[in-house]
This record gives C-alpha cells, sequence and structure tokens, in this order.
C-alpha cells in the first residue's frame, strides 16, 4: 500500500501534463459569431439602418419590387418596437418613386400608414406575435442562443458586403410549420458589430425576399416621434380579416 501511495501523485502529474500538451482547439467562425451577437443582445437598446428591399418573384423570374428608407428598433424591457419608414417604391430601380409609407411594429400588431391616400392597415398578429418578433430581431438585437434554439444554423464562409467581410450564416427552421412559409434564411453578420448587414428570406416556391442594411447606428437615442404615425382626422381605418 505504501509504494501504491506513492505512485498515485506520480501518476496524476503524469496525466496534469499529458492533458496539458494536448492542443486546445480553437473556436469556430460559427462560435465566434454567434458568441458575438450574444454579447449584443445582452447591451442592445436601439439600431437604425439605411435599407434597400427587394422581391424576387420566380414565376417571372425576376425582381419586381423595390424598396428603400430607413428602419429603426428600439428594445425597452423585453419589448421590441420597429418602425420601417419607406421612402421610394417601384418595380426596378431605374423606377423609383417617392412613394411614402410606414411600417410600425409593437407588441401584437403590424400597422401600415400610406400617406398619399391617407389610410392606416391595422393586422393584428394574435398568438403569432412571437414568432413575428422573432424574425423581427434576426440579426438585430437578436441572440444566438435563441438562434440555435429555433435553426439549424451553419456558417458558409466569408462574403464582401456593403464593403463588411461579413460571415454568412444559413439558418433552417426547425419547426415544419415554419418551414411551410420559410424554407431557409441567409444572414451575412458584421463579425465587429455582431448585426447583420444582409438578409436573405427564400419560400418553399422559390421566391426570396432581399434585404441589405448600411449606415447602421447601434444604441443611440432614437427619438419618441419615430415610432409614432402621423395619421389625421380624416384617415381611413381598415383591419384585414384572416
Amino acid at each position: 500500500m505504501k509504494n501504491l501511495s506513492m505512485l498515485l501523485p506520480i501518476g496524476l502529474t503524469w496525466i496534469f501534463l499529458h492533458l496539458a500538451a494536448i492542443p486546445q482547439q480553437k473556436p469556430s467562425e460559427l462560435e465566434l459569431v454567434l458568441k458575438k451577437m450574444d454579447a449584443v443582445a445582452e447591451t442592445f437598446r436601439s439600431a437604425q439602418a439605411d435599407f434597400e428591399w427587394d422581391r424576387y418573384e420566380k414565376v417571372i423570374d425576376e425582381v419586381d419590387d423595390y424598396q428603400t428608407g430607413t428602419i429603426y428598433y428600439r428594445r425597452s424591457a423585453k419589448n421590441i418596437e420597429m418602425m420601417a419608414d419607406i421612402k421610394n417604391e417601384g418595380t426596378s430601380l431605374d423606377q423609383m418613386q417617392s412613394q411614402p409609407k410606414y411600417v410600425l411594429f409593437n407588441g401584437s400588431k403590424i400597422q401600415v400608414y400610406q400617406p398619399k391616400i391617407d389610410q392606416l392597415t391595422v393586422y393584428d398578429l394574435g398568438k403569432n406575435s412571437a414568432d413575428f418578433e422573432s424574425y423581427l430581431v434576426l440579426g438585430f438585437g437578436g441572440s444566438g442562443q435563441d438562434l440555435v434554439k429555433s435553426f439549424d444554423v451553419t456558417c458558409a464562409g466569408r462574403e464582401n458586403v456593403q464593403g463588411v467581410d461579413a460571415a454568412k450564416l444559413q439558418l433552417v427552421p426547425k419547426s415544419d410549420r415554419v418551414r411551410n412559409n420559410i424554407k431557409q434564411i441567409f444572414l451575412w453578420i458584421d463579425p465587429d458589430k455582431g448585426v447583420s448587414v444582409q438578409q436573405q428570406f427564400f419560400e418553399p416556391q422559390g421566391n426570396y425576399r432581399l434585404a441589405k442594411y448600411s449606415q447602421i447606428k447601434l444604441n443611440q437615442k432614437i427619438k419618441d416621434d419615430v415610432f409614432r404615425l402621423k395619421t389625421t382626422g380624416k384617415t381611413q381605418v381598415v383591419s384585414p380579416r384572416g
């Protein structure tokens, strides 16, 4: 027993030395990006960015809807608000016209105000509110941990987008119900800021929406007026059903 007690410290020392000699595995690109998104989500209060949105229709094999403007996000407690100030719209970049439109999300409703016709369309999301909000914060205040809960996430390398060497993430919804509407999503994440500079949503039919973001500002003060719709006393309110 005496000899055995003398050997134990020697054996433990050998084990520790052996483990120390094993090279530590470096975090993968995906792990680094998700960790950065987690850190940004913890301190996220607001975001502002210029956007360019377009929609591709597979049936006609072309992009037929372009929109440009500025988008705003603001988080207070556990709630998030979003206002999209759409300034121009057209069937092509060469045919863009001034078409002011405001899209506001705050809670369980999406409100779309069109000043030219003075009409407010209100969509009640009901039980789908949480789902909509989860997609709203993809790449803008959403954490990496939440991302992997809802999607199978892989890293598809790096691409230069908007002058940023962005990490391209492929997201496949884990939910069969979600996949009936969205087949897959690509996010291009700025590895320094931890937010997306580009997003692409693919539908099962092959249609997709592409969003490009630039002039991104994080955690700066945004005036309360930004999240208010400037309706009038004569505004017509429409509430689609179904």
